[in-house]
């Protein structure tokens, strides 16, 4: 649903509908801001919720957390954590944790350098992230193959494409033929160009942290004093389940929280795997986690814009392998939507799913995550368009399935047209009993627009469809993500802010970049 008067909404989703591409104006993008309409689902009763709530919190009193970072231990130690010299070892009074995580704002604006791509995070706002950090990527072309520049930056083009893609969540695909030291320079100085969006940055030591945080301020054009002020970076911080932090992730939260910077701090809780086999018991873990890193966010600078993120599933119990898009899946995510709402801090959740090609599977999977995460009230949605095989591949033909899906999404968020033009009893009058609409100025007027225009979906009958070649859903998101690439367009940038971008990318690079043995 969008923040714009009702009035303007129908005309912005006509000029949206037949094509789902960028649109240029604020007044014609489509699918710019949505926001949940109805009410979150609960998978467990109240007294339920606060039986995994006591459960993490006796988990950081009596078996604690791992804190990998002796800065961060001595931050804690300050605040009253329990730390041993010589320990990397932190316990937690409840209190501690329930006091700090009351500076949490639960809604904020992540700023981005075209103001019109501002997103807001949290209370009802709904934003969509692409997929982020597969080492492959594939298409029906050239088949599964290792990341690299060329199809990392193809993929940030499609991002730019499509409006119901509010934000990069991170490389859409890892470019392995950088070296390490200067890919995080490269690869964001090509998203500060090739889209107008907000961006991330990975917190692999504070070298790259540093360097995401300038190439952003530089890219808005703004001070670092506005950019303290002003959200523009966001970084994912994975606890290593069980029940650690290391040290570059912790750093990561230091480097970005003290900046007043986004942090989305997510456990990795795969039931039977790193967390108990039980969903109850698995998130009973994710959630002792997230409040552990998410309080310290706020030990760090009281106020700073923090995530909980929820991406606790379950394992083929045969081979070990994630499973994703699955009812556990669904369920841990309906509970940790519960569990986010009762802290009042904004919820991530994803688009997933296992499947290895892009076929049925790969479909209900991520319909059953798009599913649960909407009854979630998810917020900040983490690859949202292009996951495939347990998030070891970036395929350009699901990117194209996951955007007609998410578009879709944004459809049935629209309210209800139940204005006296939208009740048609004009076009009633008209036809009267035993007729048809089809020819009536009510239907002619809205011919183009009347229904949600699909991308992959074919509706035409067997002997069109047929007599067309018998496309399939693969195959016919294989032409769309070509076409569309063929006519993305680069976002204007300011020359200066350009040329001041590429001078600080080639003075670190022949810095040397960042270390590599973090």
């Amino acid at each position: 649903m969008s923040d714009s008067a009702p009035a303007a909404a129908p005309a912005r989703r006509r000029a949206g509908r037949a094509s789902g591409a960028v649109r240029s104006a604020p007044s014609t993008t489509r699918y710019r801001r949505l926001q949940h309409r109805f009410p979150q689902t609960p998978v467990v009763s109240e007294d339920e919720l606060e039986a995994i709530h006591n459960a993490s919190l006796t988990i950081l009193e009596e078996m604690g957390m791992d804190f990998m970072n002796a800065e961060a231990r001595a931050i804690l130690k300050k605040a009253g954590a329990d730390v041993k010299p010589d320990s990397e070892r932190v316990r937690f009074d409840r209190h501690l944790i329930l006091e700090a995580i009351k500076t949490c704002p639960s809604e904020f604006t992540l700023h981005a350098r075209n103001p019109e791509r501002n997103v807001q995070i949290g209370g009802k706002n709904l934003v969509f992230a692409q997929v982020a950090s597969p080492p492959n990527c594939s298409d029906m072309q050239g088949g599964r193959r290792a990341g690299n520049q060329s199809d990392f930056r193809n993929l940030i083009k499609l991002a730019q494409r499509y409006d119901v893609i509010h934000l990069t969540g991170g490389y859409p695909v890892e470019p392995v033929d950088l070296h390490a030291s200067i890919r995080h320079l490269d690869c964001l100085s090509d998203i500060a160009k090739l889209t107008d969006k907000a961006f991330h940055a990975y917190s692999l030591g504070k070298e790259r942290n540093r360097d995401a945080l300038e190439i952003a301020r530089i890219a808005r054009g703004i001070t670092a004093e506005q950019m303290d002020r002003e959200p523009s970076l966001f970084s994912v911080i994975n606890s290593s389940s069980p029940l650690r932090l290391d040290a570059p992730m912790l750093q990561g939260i230091i480097e970005m929280s003290s900046r007043n910077q986004i942090i989305i701090l997510t456990p990795f809780t795969l039931a039977g795997a790193m967390a108990p086999v039980t969903i109850a018991g698995a998130l009973a873990q994710q959630n002792a986690e997230a409040l552990a890193g998410i309080a310290f966010t706020q030990l760090v600078r009281p106020g700073a814009p923090v995530v909980y993120g929820g991406f606790t599933s379950n394992v083929d119990m045969k081979t070990g392998a994630p499973a994703f898009g699955t009812p556990e899946y669904m369920k841990a995510v309906l509970a940790g939507g519960q569990l986010c709402r009762k802290y009042g801090i904004p919820y991530r959740t994803s688009n997933v799913c296992a499947a290895n090609t892009v076929d049925a599977q790969a479909a209900y999977e991520s319909v059953f995550s798009l599913w649960a995460l909407i009854q979630a009230g998810g917020n900040f949605i983490m690859h949202s368009a292009g996951w495939m095989e347990g998030g070891l591949t970036a395929s350009f033909e699901k990117f194209i399935v996951d955007v007609d899906m998410l578009q879709m999404v944004a459809e049935f968020l629209t309210p209800l047209d139940v204005s006296s033009s939208g009740l048609g009893l004009d076009a009633v009058r008209d036809v009267g009993p035993g007729g048809h609409y089809f020819g009536t100025a009510h239907t002619l007027e809205r011919f183009e627009t009347a229904f949600y225009s699909p991308i992959v979906s074919d509706w035409r009958n067997f002997e069109t469809w047929e007599q067309a070649g018998s496309p399939t859903a693969m195959q016919k998101a294989n032409a769309v993500w070509q076409k569309e690439l063929a006519a993305y367009e680069r976002p204007a940038m300011d020359p200066a802010i350009e040329e001041e971008l590429d001078a600080f990318v080639a003075r670190r690079k022949a810095e040397g970049g960042a270390p590599t043995d973090f």
